[in-house]
Order: C-alpha cells, then structure tokens, then sequence
C-alpha cells in the first residue's frame, strides 16, 4: 500500500518524512542500519549528515525520531525529552529581516544539525498554530505521520482504505463475537 495522503506544507515536510523514515506497518525502517541511514541521509539531501553518520549518531537519531512520534501522539514523557533535546540543539529564537522567526541550529556535527531542523520545525509550527494537524496513525503497528487536511481535523489514520478499515473490521467482529 502506498500512503495516499498529500505532503505536508513545506515548513512541516521535514517533521513528516523524517518520521516516516520508518514504515512499521511494512516492517521497513530506513533508519535501522548505517548504510540505509546514509543513503536516507542523502536521498533528502542531508549529505554531511550521511557522510559522517556512525553508530552513535544513528541511534541519536532513531531516538529524535521516536521522541517526535511520541510527542504527536501526546504521549507525556515524550516532551521532557523533547525540552531537553531542544535545549542541546538549538539557540534562542531569532528574527530575520521580514519579521520571521527562527530557531538556530546550537554548533555541532551535521548528524545533529539534521535533528535541529526536525526539532525547530516542530517548535516553529507549534508556535504558528499549524503542527497540530501533524498526527500519528492510531493504528499501534502503523504510526504513520501524516497532515490532517480535513476540515474538523479530526483524522484519526493514515489511509482509511487500510488503517481505517482494518479498526472498523475489527470494531464489527468484535461485536458480532459479544452478541453471539
């Protein structure tokens, strides 16, 4: 099955395909092993990144990405561990001449610098209001991220053709086995 959803805006992209480096409903994950890693690293143009990518770096970003899904889920202990991540990669807010805001990537490697833009994006649509429509698929083998676009913003999977009717077939047999 192919996520049929449209992208995010551009300002929340990078939150999106960077949590969507993992398809767990297909078992994939392009984060999983460093030549995969690296070749995902450069495929979105994170070349530095992918150059200097090693075991420590990798597993720093499996755990960005993580503690990003979990924050959209609204999973408590994910957003401590989101202040502290932000406090170790980015700099205090900036303006820039037309009046737009930015959160500066703290001095470090390109492994880091590919978490900071992830984390200050997150930060940035949070602020405008607009990462809200970020969610995760309710389906717990899926986790998809995806954009609501939906008018009460109240999508609750990532594809109603799979996530959405595999809940509602088992929704209808679980009450076909209580009646009978």
């Amino acid at each position: 099955m192919a996520y049929n959803r449209p992208p995010a805006p551009e300002d929340l992209l990078v939150i999106e395909e960077f949590c969507n480096s993992a398809r767990l409903l297909y078992g994939e994950d392009s984060l999983s092993g460093l030549e995969g890693a690296r070749s995902w690293l450069h495929e979105h143009g994170h070349i530095q990144a992918g150059c200097a990518l090693d075991s420590g770096g990798l597993s720093f970003l499996v755990r960005v990405r993580e503690t990003v899904r979990d924050h959209l889920e609204g999973r408590q202990e994910a957003h401590a561990r989101l202040s502290a991540l932000s406090e170790q990669l980015l700099g205090p807010p900036r303006w820039d001449g037309q009046g737009r805001a930015t959160l500066p990537e703290a001095a470090g490697d390109p492994v880091h610098a590919v978490a900071a833009r992830v984390v200050a994006a997150l930060a940035l649509g949070r602020f405008a209001g607009r990462s809200a429509r970020l969610k995760v698929c309710r389906s717990p083998e899926c986790r998809w991220v995806y954009y609501d676009r939906s008018p009460a913003n109240n999508g609750s999977w990532c594809s109603m053709e799979v996530c959405g009717a595999r809940h509602k077939m088992r929704s209808y047999r679980g009450r076909r086995s209580d009646q009978g």
